[in-house]
């Protein structure tokens, strides 16, 4: 049962776990973790209501997780970046060395979201599901997941705003 759960779900619960990790060491790290978790039976959850939103929460969770529990993130890397856009910034390491430095500014202050705000964020911008589909998953309103979300971005946008200004002051 748990080895074809592993094999429906083990790619979707890596590619969760590295768009908020920016690791791929990171992301089986993740994934390892959240399996585990299932075989230890440290997870009382009825996976048959739907194994997939309990495996994406378990992946959001554990990687946020892993990113609280570290001082920095080791390695950085949105998935946002096209490839044009990605060779271009390549050529510029100051502009590279910023981009690094705000994802991982990014990611810090999305793992110091409380649990509930940090799974709607990667829910939405990560995964890019809409509110009523988060709603669906946390088992809540879409009301309350706008407000949730729009609560999130504003103290994302105080924390990065205040380094941003530090940025510029330096120049």
């Amino acid at each position: 049962e748990l080895e074809k759960l592993f094999q429906a779900h083990h790619s979707r619960v890596f590619r969760t776990a590295h768009r908020i990790t920016g690791s791929a060491a990171d992301a089986e790290d993740v994934l390892q973790t959240v399996f585990l978790r299932l075989v230890k039976g440290q997870q009382d959850y009825d996976l048959s209501q739907n194994a997939e939103a309990y495996l994406a929460r378990a992946a959001i969770n554990a990687s946020l997780d892993l990113l609280r529990s570290r001082t920095r993130a080791r390695s950085v890397g949105l998935d946002e970046v096209n490839a044009d856009a990605l060779a271009s910034r390549m050529k510029n390491p100051e502009v590279e060395h910023a981009d690094r430095e705000l994802q991982t500014l990014v990611r810090q202050a999305v793992s110091r979201l409380g649990r509930t705000a940090g799974e709607m964020f990667v829910l939405r911008y990560y995964e890019g599901l809409d509110n009523k589909e988060i709603a669906g998953i946390l088992k809540t309103s879409p009301l309350v997941v706008g407000v949730v979300l729009h609560r999130a971005r504003t103290k994302l946008r105080r924390e990065i705003g205040h380094y941003l200004e530090k940025h510029h002051e330096k120049e």
